[in-house]
């Protein structure tokens, strides 16, 4: 079995929530004041260093106003 931080559908849906992130103008300081984490933490899950968990992934969706449900068919779709 491929861990999933390592996996091509993980590392899409990474790419997408930093493209959002991006595209809305945000820093990883910014973000990470929105969802209560140093900029360190949002660096480490845009590298791939760190999983988010479910909750996280929720919060950051929540921060950059994405429906999370589009994440998941993003995984799917992969």
């Amino acid at each position: 079995m491929i861990k999933s931080i390592t996996s091509k559908k993980y590392l899409s849906l990474l790419s997408w929530l930093k493209s959002a992130r991006i595209e809305q103008g945000l820093t990883m300081r910014d973000l990470g004041v929105l969802i209560s984490e140093p900029h360190q933490f949002i660096g480490k899950v845009e590298s791939a260093e760190r999983r988010l968990d479910l909750y996280e992934y929720m919060q950051y969706c929540q921060a950059l106003d994405l429906d999370p449900v589009d994440g998941l068919i993003l995984l799917n779709k992969n």
